[in-house]
């Protein structure tokens, strides 16, 4: 299995990005997808899910900016980032599984992409 992740770089505060993540060797739409963040010297967390079914989760810090979506038909789930705060600042990485697996960190080694930095400056 592969993921590609793309779409990260250098924005101001305010601004947007959208991340994309294309999975191959894997029949995407029976995964859940999950959009993680680490900063500098903190740990990896989920800021994002969704069910292979569509249904959407969000941690509290990003609810109402960020919205996770995917299409079945090209093997690819996005981020959309909107009202970017320096705080967003990490390396971003997508993750594909079940939601359990997803929601503990129980996601197998080749299930991660390889990450893609989102700079927020102020």
């Amino acid at each position: 299995v592969q993921l590609q992740a793309s779409g990260g770089g250098l924005v101001q505060a305010g601004g947007s990005l959208r991340l994309s993540c294309a999975v191959s060797g894997r029949t995407f739409s029976r995964y859940a997808v999950g959009w993680y963040r680490q900063a500098p010297g903190r740990q990896r967390d989920l800021v994002a899910s969704i069910h292979a079914r569509g249904t959407t989760n969000y941690v509290d810090s990003v609810k109402g900016r960020f919205t996770i979506s995917r299409d079945n038909a090209k093997d690819t789930a996005y981020l959309q980032m909107n009202s970017l705060k320096p705080e967003d600042t990490a390396v971003y990485y997508c993750a594909i599984g079940s939601l359990p697996e997803l929601q503990n960190g129980w996601v197998q080694d080749d299930h991660w992409d390889q990450g893609t930095l989102v700079t927020v400056s102020s």
